[in-house]
């Protein structure tokens, strides 16, 4: 898979070259490359935010510089390829792990990472006509930027790429994931020592009956998920 995001501040998106994702680039399993939108601006001022027509507070991110960039993109991906380019933003469709297990099946990914008051929304309606256009959100609040929104996304989707995870199976068990009857949460989990100041595991997961344990933790799961969900 390739991961492109575009962004004003393509450092803020370091984090991706450590852990998980990091090892699964430097080992060509995932391909990840920043793009400075700055690098596509025409003034000498690299401006890339104008004042939004009809007035209102901040500042919106003007079309021209994100087209140059999308278009550059674009034109360095591959020629049979069909990039998804997602906008991060407050006012997207809700994030979930049902839709990082889609997206992982994707070949190219690229990411827009607004600032501000957001992008002219002409750049999406642009780009959808010809182009697969997605918005998302990771949560029902507001962040300043796109690229927290962008790390969380990669991180969740590029885990579910085969050959990123050391063990398959870890997916299966995951909060939400589909394999997990109606989403539902994980439960608790234990590891040595057996005692720890003062708290104990739960004796169940000690006994080796494989069926008891099955029960205990379908039960622990179901118990979580009606407190939290």
């Amino acid at each position: 898979m390739r991961i492109d995001i575009i962004s004003i501040f393509p450092e803020y998106l370091a984090p991706l070259e450590l852990s998980l994702i990091g090892k699964a680039h430097a080992a060509g399993r995932l391909q990840l490359r920043t793009w400075d939108l700055r690098g596509f601006t025409e003034d000498v001022h690299r401006t890339v935010d104008d004042s939004p027509y009809g007035g209102g507070p901040g500042m919106m991110m003007k079309a021209e510089p994100w087209g140059l960039a999308i278009d550059a993109v674009l034109a360095d991906a591959s020629a049979d390829s069909d990039p998804l380019l997602v906008f991060p933003m407050a006012s997207g469709y809700t994030f979930t792990q049902q839709t990082a297990e889609v997206w992982s099946t994707e070949d190219h990914l690229v990411f827009a990472c607004g600032r501000y008051e957001g992008i002219d929304d002409r750049v999406m309606q642009y780009y959808g006509q010809t182009n697969r256009v997605a918005t998302a959100r990771i949560g029902d609040y507001v962040l300043a930027g796109g690229e927290a929104a962008a790390l969380v996304m990669v991180e969740a989707v590029g885990r579910l790429v085969p050959g990123v995870l050391g063990n398959v199976a870890s997916v299966v068990d995951d909060s939400f994931a589909k394999e997990r009857s109606h989403g539902r949460l994980e439960g608790p989990s234990y590891t040595k020592p057996q005692l720890w100041r003062g708290l104990s595991v739960p004796e169940v997961l000690l006994s080796g009956d494989h069926a008891k344990i099955a029960a205990w933790r379908a039960a622990a799961s179901e118990s979580r998920s009606s407190e939290r969900l």
